[in-house]
């Protein structure tokens, strides 16, 4: 039932502490007050808006009650420590990234699986020995300083490379020789959703920066007007170079990538979280002239792949919403001039890259991947011969090259590292993740098709132990996303190994808002048809449970970032269906998530609060706004972290204030806080392993007591 309210029937709330509706769990104050905002002629309460001032000696306190008050739950867990002990073992193996190439030097990052953070190393060839060049691992005691992304320059000399602090998306970029090792006194500061990308005569980089925000506000202060600079090498930040801002356009972003022939910068002009762009490009070889607008308008997806001359090569899903390619001869741009290189196919497009004589075309069919090689020349098209279904990621090449790298996987196939020699279809494996008391051919993974709430097929992979019972007292992990066209593809994760040995199933629904089908299945998935994600993960749980797989009471739904908002929302809609819930870094407040941070770029997928059609959309799922008092909502763990300027962690500290004062049966509502991590990505090693023992572990007790 959603919580809005006519303007004419609204009674004033009084300001008082919260208090669980006589559930005989005693949970740490959470401060109530009688915020009320007007939406449209819709009165909402927000009685815990205070939760939002993150740094206020009231929010400190709350967070530390709060984490005590979890800690005295989880520590009396066994399964924690259960988990904890096989995620031990399973991570004490080393893991390597594919490797990339430029000139005549190889990088990769490597991990002996004891460090905290991997360490990139370099060589002169694959099987020669290699020589560190970043350890992240001695930037702090605990590993939470990180390195966020690197970039070689043109002659291989130099790397430009990112540190985050505690998981912040904040980025200060250093400069290192790769042949001393010695960092340059170049420090660049307020970079934000960037690269660095390399002018070919070595003498520096582009990338973008929000301005310095206020002190105190790092983590919540909206970031707007990114600027485009170009950094000079040896110079300080305040000399940069302004390449391009639009202050009259305070939500467009930019990526930038210089033409391998050193003739043209290219805008791809974002605007928020939109997958559709804008293209403008500017002449490197002349001084002083302006950026030309090739594409003005936001019609579609382009990604520049390359050029031959003034002939530019994109992807593109206008008019193709499963992907093609393109060119566009920049003298001669308007769209009947257009030509098609690869036609649109029944399978998603989701990946391209130029190689010397080839354009390498990577499919997604049904969720597993399919690479394709076009001849430059004649376009005559050839399937590589790799026929392991599951996920090629992480592809690496250069255009003076036929020979490409990539990696493979799926659910229960650790990952694998392959080269591939696209002249004579060669392929050669360089690397193979051994896990430490694991054979796959003991596991089984397969995909199966379920209807949703409308009809529409949903693909969904489920994976277990071979030799457990599946019955319905299995142990049943539902993960989902939905959301973005991000596409949830078949990974080997730790996480998900310990559950199954555990004795538990894995079932990972790709749910409608992805990109597994192209722009049409996540356009089915975003705005006013977000409901349909919902529905679709709904029917998931219905269809495990019909099929005798699990039931609702040893059924734990897992989701991170949009992930946690499909959590949330589907916990409050079906309470009845899931034995536990596990919101992870959840935009959990509908209402109020484009007011922090990059919250506002998200608005392309939800729609926007301040729209009155969008308003009357968001508050009928909102996790925050449609918590019923006096409802029994299963065990639920919160998960978030004080430093995530992403999903800003009032977020969760709402829902979960809420949530408690709402809960009237002996089902835990807890959080768990994490004092110096982010939204995820840089999370050393420690404590992603503590971090799934705890929810699992949690999780895990609770499925077992029903």
């Amino acid at each position: 039932m959603t919580k809005y309210y006519p303007l004419l029937l609204f009674i004033s709330l009084f300001i008082c502490p919260s208090s669980s509706l006589g559930n005989g769990i005693d949970y740490p104050l959470s401060n109530k007050s009688s915020v009320v905002d007007d939406y449209h002629g819709y009165l909402i309460k927000d009685p815990y808006r205070d939760l939002e001032n993150l740094d206020s000696a009231d929010t400190k306190l709350w967070i530390r009650n709060q984490n005590i008050f979890s800690q005295s739950f989880l520590k009396q867990i066994n399964q924690q420590q259960e988990f904890k002990q096989i995620l031990e073992n399973i991570f004490d193996k080393e893991s390597q990234s594919i490797p990339f190439r430029k000139k005549t030097k190889y990088f990769s990052w490597y991990n002996n699986g004891s460090w905290q953070q991997s360490k990139l190393f370099y060589s002169n060839n694959l099987n020669s020995i290699k020589t560190l060049l970043l350890d992240p691992n001695v930037l702090s005691k605990d590993g939470t300083i990180s390195i966020g992304s690197v970039s070689i320059s043109p002659n291989a000399e130099l790397i430009a490379y990112s540190i985050s602090d505690g998981g912040s998306d904040w980025k200060t970029w250093k400069i290192r020789n790769i042949d001393t090792k010695k960092d340059l006194p170049d420090t660049i500061k307020w970079s934000k959703f960037s690269g660095a990308e390399w002018a070919k005569d070595n003498s520096g980089f582009y990338y973008s920066r929000y301005s310095e925000p206020k002190t105190g506000d790092e983590y919540e202060e909206l970031n707007r007007n990114q600027t485009l600079f170009f950094h000079s090498i040896g110079e300080s930040q305040s000399n940069d170079k302004l390449i391009y801002e639009r202050p009259d356009k305070p939500e467009w972003g930019w990526g930038t990538t210089v033409t391998e022939d050193g003739s043209y910068l290219l805008l791809s002009v974002s605007e928020g979280t939109d997958e559709r762009n804008r293209i403008f490009y500017k002449d490197l070889r002349t001084e002083n002239n302006s950026f030309i607008e090739l594409i003005p308008e936001l019609i579609g997806q382009f990604i520049f792949l390359g050029n031959i001359g003034s002939e530019f090569l994109f992807f593109t899903d206008f008019k193709a919403p499963k992907g093609t390619i393109i060119s566009i001869n920049i003298n001669n741009p308007q769209k009947t001039n257009w030509k098609t290189l690869v036609a649109e196919a029944d399978d998603a497009l989701t990946r391209v890259e130029l190689l010397d004589n080839y354009i390498l075309c990577q499919y997604l069919k049904d969720v597993s991947s399919e690479i394709l090689l076009f001849n430059k020349k004649t376009f005559s098209k050839k399937k590589i011969s790799f026929d392991k279904k599951g996920i090629i990621s992480g592809i690496t090449t250069t255009q003076d090259s036929d020979v490409f790298y990539f990696s493979f996987t799926n659910y229960i196939q650790p990952n694998e590292i392959y080269q591939y020699n696209a002249t004579n279809d060669r392929i050669n494996l360089l690397w193979k993740k051994q896990v430490p008391d694991y054979k796959p051919a003991d596991y089984l993974s397969k995909q199966l098709f379920y209807p949703s709430k409308d009809g529409t097929l949903i693909p969904m992979y489920i994976s277990y132990k071979k030799d457990i019972n599946l019955d319905h007292n299995t142990p049943l992990l539902l993960y989902g996303y939905g959301g973005f066209d991000i596409s949830i593809l078949p990974n080997f994760r730790e996480r998900y190994l310990a559950w199954m040995k555990m004795g538990g199933m894995v079932a990972v629904p790709n749910l409608r808002g992805g990109g597994e089908y192209g722009e049409e299945w996540h356009r089915q998935g975003m705005l006013d048809n977000k409901q349909n994600v919902f529905d679709d993960f709904i029917a998931a749980a219905e269809y495990l449970h019909g099929e005798k797989l699990s039931r609702p009471g040893r059924t734990v739904i897992e989701g991170r970032s949009n992930g946690g908002l499909l959590v949330g929302a589907t916990m409050l809609q079906r309470p009845d269906l899931f034995g536990v819930a596990l919101p992870g870094v959840g935009v959990m407040d509908m209402l109020r998530f484009n007011k922090f941070t990059i919250g506002w770029a998200w608005e392309s997928d939800y729609g926007s609060p301040e729209d009155k059609q969008g308003f009357e959309t968001l508050v009928q799922y909102s996790p925050y706004h449609n918590i019923e008092m006096g409802e029994c909502y299963p065990p639920t763990l919160v998960t978030t972290s004080e430093l995530d300027d992403r999903v800003v962690p009032s977020h969760s500290y709402k829902f979960t204030a809420r949530l408690q004062e709402a809960q009237n049966c002996q089902n835990p509502i807890l959080i768990r806080i994490e004092t110096r991590a982010g939204h995820g990505a840089g999370t050393p090693r420690d404590k992603t392993i503590n971090y799934i023992s705890d929810v699992y572990g949690f999780a895990f007790h609770y499925l077992l007591q029903n």
